[in-house]
C-alpha cells in the first residue's frame, strides 16, 4: 500500500516523486516502463544524436499514414527511460509565450493563467545567470548558457539581424521574440534531466519507491475510486495499492491510452475492445496537436559542421576535459517572429539552427558537410486524436497526428511561409563564406506548388505532442481533467503531464510539462489532511 501511485518517471513524473516525498510520512511508488538512466549518451548533450537509434530508451512511435503528407507515417520519438523525454531531447529551456498561459484559462483552465503558473516556473529553474522576476536562481533545473558555440550558429544569429530580426538573450524573459543562443537544460556541461534535477536527490528516501521495467497495464477502481495500479515487470504481474491517489504522468501518449484501457474515454471505442467502462469520457485522446516542422539544408563550403566529428575525439574532449562540442546541445542557436500571418501580439514562428545536416531526425545520414535550419509554426489549427488498436497494453496506439487538416488550410500556409523565411534568412551574406548549393528544398523549386509538395514531402514532428487528456471546466463534454488536474467522473485519479494542455505552448514543452507538475504538487498537497503518524512499513 502506497499513499500515490505515480506512472511515468518522465518530465512530469520525476517533479511529482521529488515533492510528494517531501513528506517522509507520505509512502511514494514511481513506475517507469522503461530502464535506468544510465547511459553515457544521455548525460552528453551531443550524445542525443546517437539516441536516435537506440530502441531501447525510445518509445519508438509512428502515426497513422497522414493524408495531407504524401500518406506517410511520420516518427515520434518519446523518451522510455528515467527522466522521460527530457532524458533524449535537445534540452532547449522554452517556456512559451505569457499569453499562452492566459489563454488557457480562458478555456477553462481556471488558475493556470499567467501570473498563476510562473512561481512555479520560477521554483523548478536554477539559471546559471541567477535570479530575478521572472526566474529562478536556485531551482532544482539547472539552466545554463552554451558553452560551446559552433562558428556556424554564430554566422546564423549574424544572418538572422542582416534579415531585420531582433536579436535577443533571452526567450524567456519579457519579450520572446527576437534571435539568439538557446538556454538549454544543462548543468556542468551534461544533461540535466528531470531524473537527474529532482529523482536523483530523492532516491535515497526511504518512503520513495522506483520500480524500472514495469509497464503500466491499467488502473484499479473500487466505488468508483482509483485504488491501484496493475503494471508488469520482469515477467511478472503486480497490483500496487493507492491509499490516496493514482497519478498519471505517462505523457500525452501514454497516459490517454492508459486511461482508455482502464474502462476511461469513449464508451463506444471501449465497448468495441471489449473493455467495461467506468466513465463516458469522449475527450480521452481527442485534441491532439504538434508543431509541424520543415527542415531548409544547405551545404557548407567548409568543414565546421558537426557532420564529420570525429565520435572519439569529441568523446575524449568531453569526459576528460569536460568542453568541446559534446557539450552541444546541437540546435544552438535559433528565434522566435511573428509572420505576416501572426493573429495576436505572440510570435507564431520557431527555428533551430544546426550546424549539421539533419535528414529523416538524423537517421539519413548525408555525405559532406553543410546546416540546417528548423522552422515550425507555433499555433497550429489542425487537430488529431489518439484511440486504442485493442486491449491489450503492449500494442501501440493508432495516433492519427491529423497533420494539415484544418478547413482552412491555414497550418499549410503557415508551413510555406516559413520556407520563405528561412530561405531569406541562409540567403544572408553572413553564410557568404559558407554556402554551398541548397538541398532542401533544392535550387529548382521555387514556386509555391514545388514548396508545397516540398513540405509534404519532407514535413516532420518536433517533438511537442499534447492535448490529449484536456484540462478545461468540470462540466465541459470535451475536458478530461478539471482544473485541479482531476479525471471526470471517478474519484483519486489525476493526469499530470503534457496531455492537459488545452492548447499548445509557442515553444518547446519539455519546461511547461515540469511546471504542470510543480503546481500539481501543491495542488495535491492541498487537498489532503496531514498524515496519521503511525504508518505501516512499505
Amino acid at each position: 500500500m502506497y499513499d500515490y501511485i505515480i506512472v511515468g518517471a518522465g518530465s512530469a513524473g520525476c517533479v511529482l516523486a521529488n515533492r510528494l516525498s517531501e513528506d517522509p510520512d507520505c509512502r511514494v511508488l514511481l513506475l517507469e516502463a522503461g530502464p535506468s538512466d544510465w547511459h553515457p549518451f544521455i548525460h552528453m548533450p551531443a550524445g542525443l544524436s546517437k539516441l536516435v537509434n537506440r530502441k531501447g530508451v525510445n518509445w519508438d512511435y509512428d502515426t497513422a499514414p497522414q493524408p495531407q503528407l504524401d500518406g506517410r507515417r511520420l516518427w515520434w520519438p518519446r523518451g522510455k527511460v528515467l527522466g522521460g523525454s527530457s532524458s533524449i531531447n535537445a534540452m532547449c529551456y522554452i517556456r512559451g509565450h505569457a499569453g499562452d498561459y492566459d489563454e488557457w484559462a480562458r478555456m477553462g483552465a481556471e488558475g493556470w493563467n499567467w501570473d498563476g503558473v510562473l512561481p512555479y516556473f520560477r521554483r523548478s529553474e536554477g539559471n546559471v545567470r541567477g535570479g530575478d522576476a521572472l526566474h529562478g536562481g536556485d531551482g532544482p533545473l539547472t539552466v545554463s548558457d552554451p558553452t560551446h558555440r559552433n562558428p556556424l550558429s554564430e554566422a546564423f544569429l549574424q544572418a538572422a539581424r542582416e534579415a531585420g530580426h531582433a536579436p535577443s538573450d533571452d526567450f524567456n524573459g519579457p519579450r520572446q521574440d527576437g534571435f539568439g543562443w538557446y538556454q538549454t537544460t544543462t548543468r556542468a556541461g551534461s544533461r540535466c534531466s528531470s531524473a537527474k534535477a529532482y529523482l536523483k536527490p530523492a532516491r535515497a528516501r526511504p518512503n520513495l519507491k522506483v520500480v524500472t521495467g514495469a509497464a503500466a497495464a491499467r488502473v484499479t477502481f473500487r466505488d468508483g475510486r482509483a485504488d491501484g495500479v496493475v503494471y508488469n515487470a520482469g515477467g511478472r504481474a503486480f497490483h500496487a495499492q493507492a491509499a490516496r491517489e493514482v497519478l498519471l504522468s505517462g505523457g500525452a501518449i501514454n497516459s490517454p491510452q492508459l486511461l482508455m484501457l482502464s474502462g476511461i474515454g469513449p464508451a463506444d471505442e471501449l465497448r468495441r475492445h471489449g473493455i467495461d467502462v467506468v466513465a463516458d469520457l469522449p475527450g480521452v485522446g481527442a485534441n491532439l496537436q504538434d508543431h509541424l516542422d520543415i527542415c531548409t539544408l544547405q551545404r557548407c563550403t567548409r568543414g565546421l559542421s558537426y557532420d564529420q566529428l570525429s565520435d572519439v575525439s569529441v568523446a575524449l574532449q568531453y569526459y576528460l576535459l569536460g568542453k568541446g562540442p559534446g557539450t552541444s546541445n546541437i540546435a544552438e542557436a535559433g528565434g522566435f517572429l511573428r509572420s505576416r500571418l501572426a493573429e495576436d501580439e505572440r510570435p507564431d514562428m520557431q527555428f533551430h539552427f544546426v550546424p549539421a545536416q539533419l535528414d529523416d531526425h538524423g537517421r539519413n545520414r548525408l555525405p559532406g558537410n553543410g546546416y540546417t535550419l528548423h522552422a515550425c509554426g507555433l499555433r497550429p489549427r489542425s487537430r488529431g486524436r489518439l484511440s486504442l488498436v485493442s486491449a491489450n497494453p503492449g500494442d501501440k496506439p493508432h495516433i492519427d497526428a491529423g497533420y494539415l487538416t484544418d478547413p482552412e488550410g491555414f497550418d499549410l500556409k503557415t508551413m510555406v511561409e516559413a520556407v520563405h523565411l528561412s530561405r531569406e534568412i541562409l540567403a544572408q551574406p553572413a553564410f557568404a563564406p559558407f554556402r554551398g548549393d541548397e538541398i532542401y528544398p533544392g535550387a529548382g523549386v521555387r514556386d509555391e506548388a514545388g514548396i508545397v509538395a516540398f513540405i509534404r514531402r519532407k514535413a516532420e514532428s518536433v517533438y511537442h505532442p499534447v492535448g490529449t487528456c484536456r484540462m478545461g471546466p468540470a462540466d465541459a463534454a470535451d475536458s478530461v481533467v478539471d482544473p485541479q488536474l482531476r479525471v471526470r467522473g471517478v474519484a483519486g485519479l489525476r493526469v499530470i503531464d503534457a496531455s492537459v494542455m488545452p492548447r499548445l505552448v509557442g515553444g518547446n514543452t519539455n519546461a511547461p510539462t515540469m511546471m504542470i507538475a510543480e503546481r500539481a504538487a501543491d495542488l495535491i498537497r492541498g487537498t489532503h489532511a496531514p498524515l496519521p503518524q503511525e504508518r505501516p512499513p512499505l
